[in-house]
């Protein structure tokens, strides 16, 4: 088998990707991305789509990934972000899906693209903006450790979400609620203290996971291939 090919960007940092799996890491896909691995050799390998072109460029459509899915030596991977997107739309196509994001996609408990679209410097892939995921998953956290109330969770949420998601940022969204929504000013300062220290990120908990899943397959395929 060969090494897997896995398109990465903001969800995780490339060294900590590395550490988890020796892999060909590739920067978030774009439109034609996938395709372009048609080429590969009839050997076989893994596909790991977890980041994906959301502003800067279109992202690989679902009809680009089915055409990988059906090459009978490719075996497709997603979590995390697009890569989540694109395997509740293909599961029944073969892609694999992984992580909470996919089943939260898969479940209908949340459905727009933005959700997981971030912006980030295309040269280190260094976060610009938050998820919208990411968002709800600290506002969740902060909540159980009540930090802040349901009341005030829900008026973080609403005017994260009324936010165009290049400018989601937890500075902006707090900032913003606290002239929206006076009455929760003490807990909306108590929660921008607390995720200034305790940010927390579903999405790379999700890579990380989805990275994994993949190193079991490819471990299993070179002990496959080693068998007499």
């Amino acid at each position: 088998m060969d090494k897997p090919i896995i398109f990465l960007g903001p969800s995780l940092m490339l060294e900590k990707a590395k550490a988890i799996l020796d892999a060909d890491y590739k920067p978030p896909a774009k439109k034609g991305d996938l395709l372009a691995l048609l080429g590969l050799s009839d050997t076989k390998r893994v596909i790991g789509l977890i980041d994906g072109l959301f502003l800067q460029d279109y992202p690989p459509t679902p009809i680009e990934v089915y055409s990988i899915l059906v090459r009978k030596n490719l075996t497709v991977v997603g979590g995390a972000s697009l890569g989540a997107l694109r395997a509740v739309e293909l599961e029944k196509f073969g892609m694999i899906g992984i992580g909470k994001v996919f089943e939260l996609f898969k479940n209908g408990i949340i459905d727009a693209d933005d959700e997981v679209a971030v912006t980030f410097d295309q040269t280190n892939h260094k976060v610009q903006s938050e998820a919208m995921i990411d968002i709800r998953f600290n506002l969740f956290i902060a909540q159980r450790k009540r930090i802040i109330d349901a009341d005030t969770k829900r008026a973080l949420a609403k005017v994260a979400k009324d936010t165009y998601f290049p400018f989601r940022n937890y500075e902006s969204i707090i900032d913003e609620s606290i002239k929206r929504f006076q009455i929760f000013e003490e807990q909306l300062e108590a929660f921008r203290n607390y995720i200034r220290k305790n940010k927390d990120s579903l999405k790379e908990r999700d890579a990380i996971r989805t990275i994994s899943y993949i190193k079991c397959i490819y471990r299993s395929g070179l002990d496959n291939s080693k068998s007499p």
